[in-house]
């Protein structure tokens, strides 16, 4: 067994519950105070609940894209640094990471939905404030959808700020 492995498996599983439980309970406040204070949406409504099922669905599917930059990034802090040192930097990358695909999910969700708004005739959130399901699934697909499509462009955005060593010119 390899155990450099094994607790890179454990901090990967520990640090995602970890920051999927936070980012998705503060988007969840956010857009539960965002429906009450602006639209009157109260918790029962279940096309706001289908909205904010799919925002919450696009931020965790843009969030996962940042795993694999974030392993990549521990294992080359884990070849040059102490454990402590390595613990607090590999901290702040992950921060950094999980930031910019947090911010992208969030812009996306509100240019699918502002574009989608300013191409029908309807206010669609006066359609979800009135229990409107049909217009919620349109949006959260609409959402979701541009989520699909821009993942691995954040992806190797996210990649492009990994500091990987250099290599020596052929």
């Amino acid at each position: 067994m390899n155990y450099n492995i094994a607790i890179l498996g454990l901090i990967e599983i520990v640090s995602a519950v970890t920051i999927g439980i936070f980012i998705l309970s503060i988007t969840y406040k956010i857009l539960q105070w965002v429906g009450r204070r602006y639209y009157k949406i109260s918790e029962s409504n279940l096309a706001y609940s289908i909205f904010t099922a799919s925002i919450m669905f696009s931020v965790g599917f843009m969030i996962n894209e940042v795993i694999q930059p974030l392993i990549s990034s521990f294992r080359l802090l884990n070849q040059d640094a102490a454990s402590y040192v390595l613990a607090f930097r590999y901290i702040g990358q992950g921060a950094v990471y999980i930031a910019i695909a947090y911010c992208a999910s969030i812009v996306i969700a509100l240019l699918s939905t502002s574009l989608y708004a300013r191409l029908t005739p309807i206010d669609e959130f006066e359609e979800i404030s009135k229990n409107n399901v049909g217009i919620a699934i349109i949006i959260g697909s609409i959402i979701i959808t541009l989520t699909l499509l821009t993942k691995s462009g954040v992806g190797l955005l996210i990649e492009s700020i990994i500091p990987y060593p250099q290599l020596p010119p052929k």
